[in-house]
């Protein structure tokens, strides 16, 4: 299609193959005016100077005024639980920052909680481009939470979960064959060997809803077993008592969990997002044992209690 026929539409839909991430740009001028807005054309540009760039709609000449003034703004990239505080930015409204949960950054930019980064700049350049400013920031700090991003593509919103051909494992020798033949009759290799194979697709999935695994797990048991203490929780989930109590503080940080006595209970928040691991727990076990009759299922769910209750 030539430049001069170009279909506006067409093009948007052609520009939205490639998926990206969901970030908020926030920056704070001189007089205490906030802006807050949904961006998903953050980029990287250089290592040497730290450099970044972003696009600006010409239509937002206030938020560009203020980010002039305060001569800084930040890079907020969105987690995947933070769908709402996307939709939430992205809406015009007159206080975006209503119920949000931020601390201070560089040149009084608002850093959001529970990001899965951020990037603190100060405006480095601007370049006028088309119905679009280009704003190149030097990056002055950043932090590095570790959560799984909230992405976008083809004008809906979309998780990550890594490619199934990265865990490929390398061609066997005869030596790896006969061992494999040996660990075949042992039970315990058999079971470990099982539940390596199902984690290895369900935890991918579960991370990309946006909380750790022993968060995800805490949520879950915390669901079934309200008021559960830190001893109750580490016999059931097998983490040791340092996660359990990190996930916690996490999990309270978030607005999910909350202290009721001697142990620990879901908010209505929580019991929202752990009915969505719920949901995902069981589409995957449906998945796993589609192939297995239910007489099947029944009978390997009475040998694992009873390996359970001897154990």
């Amino acid at each position: 299609m030539s430049e001069q026929s170009l279909d506006p539409h067409a093009f948007r839909r052609a520009l939205g193959n490639f998926a990206t991430g969901i970030t908020v740009v926030t920056a704070q001028n001189t007089q205490g005016e906030r802006i807050g807005l949904t961006v998903n054309s953050f980029n990287s540009v250089s290592l040497d100077p730290p450099l970044i760039l972003w696009s600006l709609d010409k239509r937002s000449a206030d938020s560009l005024d203020v980010i002039r003034d305060a001569g800084h703004f930040a890079i907020n990239v969105l987690a995947a639980d933070q769908l709402d505080l996307s939709n939430q930015f992205a809406r015009p409204q007159k206080d975006k920052f209503a119920g949000v949960e931020f601390s201070t950054g560089a040149g009084g930019s608002p850093l959001l909680d529970q990001c899965a980064a951020s990037f603190q700049c100060a405006l480095h350049q601007e370049v006028d481009a088309g119905d679009h400013w280009i704003l190149l920031g030097r990056v002055l700090a950043f932090d590095d939470f570790g959560r799984a991003p909230l992405l976008y593509h083809q004008g809906a919103y979309s998780l990550v979960i890594p490619h199934p051909r990265v865990a490929q494992r390398p061609e066997s020798t005869p030596e790896d064959e006969a061992l494999q033949g040996r660990l075949a009759n042992n039970l315990l290799y058999l079971m470990l060997q099982a539940v390596n194979a199902y984690q290895s697709a369900y935890l991918p999935k579960q991370q990309s809803l946006g909380l750790s695994v022993s968060e995800s797990r805490l949520l879950i048991l915390l669901s079934s077993r309200p008021g559960a203490d830190t001893n109750a929780l580490a016999l059931d989930s097998a983490l040791p008592g340092s996660e359990i109590r990190e996930a916690l503080d996490n999990l309270k940080s978030a607005g999910l969990v909350c202290d009721v006595g001697p142990g620990f209970s879901l908010t209505e928040q929580g019991r929202k997002r752990a009915r969505e691991y719920w949901a995902l727990s069981e589409q995957e076990q449906s998945q796993v044992f589609a192939d297995f009759s239910s007489e099947q299922i029944a009978q390997f769910k009475e040998i694992l209690n009873r390996v359970i209750k001897n154990a």
